[in-house]
């Protein structure tokens, strides 16, 4: 946490679905409090809301209700958005005016998934530190330079509180629960969902590689200082003289460990990101090959198109997938 934050006056939650939302993120974080209440008494209560109330759908198809409209909702301590797919599409002027509403009455807000982007959209997260979804770092920061975001499970910074997606937001929830209730009251709920421990908000959500038992430590150190640098890459002379090796000695860990060496592992990283920068920014092309480190436009679009097969225009192309409509 940056800042210290009291907790244990929120009880009342309400979570704003927005359309293509993350039903994994929104079921982890209820479950924490429906398991937080089973143990502890009727600690916590929450609701589904939706800018007007009507239910909208999951990004695997399903939905949940009953959902109320966001004027309407019971009174509530913290309001969290619920992001997942496509989410710049998701958030509307209504939902912006909503959040923005929120605000200025002083609720705390937060987000789930990528739910981030639309209190950013709002202009709510200006000087805050910021968790959101690993896939959407790339984009989201180029679009919002005033949000300081990070690679963090989940951040609490003041009145906002943000989180990743997958299961994390069961980690946060966890953090609000051992203010309110107790650290006992947690680990017996670590005990019930059958987890070995419950993550901390500072912990990385997604490193370039994971160190194993079988691998060696200056390859993760490796892959991630890449990862930190695809702006502006480092030689791989460079990188193995940061890890403490010499690059031949880099070069063997990284084919015995990947299959690649270093040089291309760092472009397909380099790559990766301009990937994301293409689906979710709207940054011309040139920018993001400056962004990702190419001298040129054309080395970036000949690297692109040996990569993923087509010319880096044409991901801003490609059509989204789509939930198949049931059959009528």
């Amino acid at each position: 946490m940056s800042e210290a934050a009291d907790l244990r006056g929120v009880a009342r939650f309400a979570f704003l679905t927005l359309p293509n939302y993350s039903l994994i993120a929104l079921s982890a974080a209820v479950e924490a409090l429906r398991m937080a209440n089973y143990l502890a008494g009727d600690a916590y209560t929450w609701q589904i809301v939706t800018v007007d109330g009507a239910p909208v759908r999951a990004s695997n198809g399903l939905s949940l209700g009953p959902s109320v409209p966001l004027r309407e909702a019971a009174a509530f301590d913290a309001l969290l958005v619920c992001g997942g797919v496509d989410v710049r599409r998701a958030v509307d002027r209504a939902t912006v005016e909503g959040l923005r509403r929120l605000a200025r009455s002083g609720t705390p807000l937060g987000s789930l998934c990528t739910g981030a982007f639309a209190l950013a959209e709002a202009g709510l997260l200006d000087g805050y530190r910021c968790a959101v979804h690993w896939e959407n770092l790339p984009g989201v920061r180029e679009r919002f330079d005033r949000v300081e975001f990070t690679e963090d499970l989940f951040v609490v910074d003041r009145d906002r509180f943000t989180c990743t997606g997958g299961t994390a937001p069961l980690d946060m929830m966890a953090c609000f629960i051992e203010a309110r209730l107790g650290a006992d009251i947690v680990r017996r709920m670590s005990e019930q969902f059958v987890l070995d421990r419950l993550r901390g908000g500072g912990e990385p959500q997604h490193p370039a590689v994971r160190p194993s038992p079988r691998g060696h430590p200056a390859l993760a150190e490796a892959a991630n200082l890449m990862a930190r640098t695809v702006g502006s890459p480092l030689a791989v002379q460079a990188i193995a003289s940061r890890v403490g090796l010499s690059v031949r000695q880099l070069e063997r860990l990284f084919r015995h460990h990947l299959g690649v060496g270093p040089a291309e592992f760092s472009m397909r990283l380099r790559l990766d990101h301009a990937r994301e920068l293409l689906r979710q920014s709207d940054l011309a092309v040139t920018a993001i090959a400056v962004a990702c480190g190419f001298a040129s436009p054309p080395h970036f679009s000949a690297a692109y198109r040996r990569r993923f097969g087509r010319a880096p225009r044409a991901e801003r192309t490609a059509p989204p997938a789509r939930v198949l409509e049931p059959a009528s």
